[in-house]
């Protein structure tokens, strides 16, 4: 069985996501007007409370079919992106879009909610998988689907290490400029450049990793 304080790690790990979510929705000012409510945030926010409560059993919040209903709108909302983008820049959209794998994203919450088969006298959760629990681990119904799952979002797991790695500068955020940071002070100047590091594609892309390894573990120990 998985010990229990691994299952705590990964919770605490998608609490962390989804406080960086909510900062990055906040700070990104969405109820102004002209501002983008961006739904790659809604997303990890949503996904990220979610996982937390099927990692620890305490941190559940809403029901599961509410959770299956948000994430099938999740789904067909990024399948419509995808799609839309692949008519726009061809195949290459579904390898490395931006969208495609936020669809994955999705489309695996949406099969861990609809095939998580729960041990006798357990609840739905996931909270019972530590090594003291006498009723087992839950398990999925259809396990090959959640094994290519798994192995899809490793391969995007270790594409978004590479762009942090590898292209990090590509992502980073937009410098402030010398003659602003003269004018607006140092306080302003540092003010400025955590706000930029918070919205930064870099940290979307840190958050999806975590979101994305945190999927793998979960899948692989179910199926």
């Amino acid at each position: 069985m998985t010990p229990g304080w691994i299952l705590d790690v990964f919770a605490a790990l998608m609490l962390a996501v989804a406080a960086v979510s909510a900062a990055r929705l906040v700070a990104g000012r969405p109820w102004q007007p002209g501002s983008v409510v961006t739904d790659t945030d809604i997303a990890h926010l949503l996904m990220a409370i979610a996982m937390a409560g099927m990692l620890v059993s305490g941190l559940d919040t809403l029901p599961d079919t509410v959770w299956e209903i948000i994430f099938g709108v999740m789904t067909a909302w990024f399948a419509y992106r995808v799609i839309t983008d692949a008519r726009v820049n061809g195949a290459r959209a579904l390898a490395g879009g931006h969208c495609a794998p936020h669809l994955v994203h999705s489309a695996a919450m949406l099969y861990m909610f609809l095939a998580i088969v729960a041990p006798p006298g357990a609840g739905q959760g996931m909270g019972g998988m530590g090594g003291s629990s006498a009723s087992g681990m839950p398990s999925l119904d259809v396990p090959t689907v959640g094994l290519v799952f798994a192995l899809i979002l490793a391969g995007y797991t270790v594409w978004d290490l590479d762009q942090l790695s590898g292209r990090s500068r590509a992502l980073a955020a937009v410098r402030v400029g010398p003659q602003a940071v003269a004018l607006a002070g140092p306080r302003a100047a540092t003010a400025t450049s955590s706000s930029d590091a918070l919205l930064s594609p870099g940290m979307t892309v840190a958050c999806r990793i975590a979101m994305g390894a945190a999927m793998t573990f979960m899948l692989l120990i179910m199926i």
